[in-house]
């Protein structure tokens, strides 16, 4: 199979991580959606990364998606639940929790590069406010928990370290270590895991 992504997406290091996790043989493949002859405009028909091309053909989209359905793939390091209702929600609303970090601040990143006199302070203020108070909830439903859920590796930390790397990259100056110390130990623990090492590297 092969995945094709971009090397800031956060959604893709998401899928990224799980694939490596759960040592899915996969070619990654880093397709920008601005350059001419692009894959992704060509399998997917929303023209959105991350997009998993299975051996057949058949086009996988949306990183929950992608995801759920790698993690089905073997019984190795299962990241998500199955016979456990309530762990998989809690596993899922994780993973939401997560996404909504990402998508808020893309939303921040991309009102914060139109030129000055067309940004809508607003929206910034309104999106970055969504962050902060999701920062504050993870750190407190983590508290001094290894993991986000169980004794183990889940999707949960896996989308939960992709969206604190996105805040690295786009939001440099938000110390979110400093506001949430729990919240940094856990990601300098998960930071060591090979999959998030590999990911780190491109």
């Amino acid at each position: 199979m092969k995945l094709l992504g971009s090397t800031t997406s956060p959604y893709v290091r998401k899928v990224r991580l799980v694939l490596l996790e759960k040592s899915i043989p996969h070619e990654y493949v880093i397709d920008p959606l601005q350059q001419p002859g692009s894959q992704v405009l060509q399998v997917n028909p929303l023209g959105r990364i991350p997009a998993l091309i299975l051996d057949d053909g058949f086009c996988v989209f949306d990183s929950t998606v992608i995801a759920d359905y790698v993690d089905s793939l073997s019984d190795s390091q299962i990241l998500i639940p199955r016979h456990d209702a309530a762990a998989r929600l809690r596993v899922k609303r994780w993973e939401a929790l997560a996404d909504g970090i990402m998508d808020s601040a893309i939303m921040v990143r991309i009102e914060s590069i139109r030129s000055p006199e067309k940004q809508d302070a607003a929206i910034i203020e309104l999106h970055n406010t969504a962050i902060s108070k999701a920062l504050a909830f993870a750190a407190e439903l983590l508290d001094a928990q290894t993991w986000c859920e169980g004794d183990a590796v889940t999707l949960a930390d896996l989308a939960l370290v992709s969206a604190l790397l996105y805040l690295d990259l786009r939001q440099a100056d938000r110390d979110w270590r400093g506001s949430h110390k729990n919240l940094a130990t856990w990601f300098e623990h998960i930071s060591a895991r090979r999959s998030v090492v590999i990911s780190r590297e491109g």
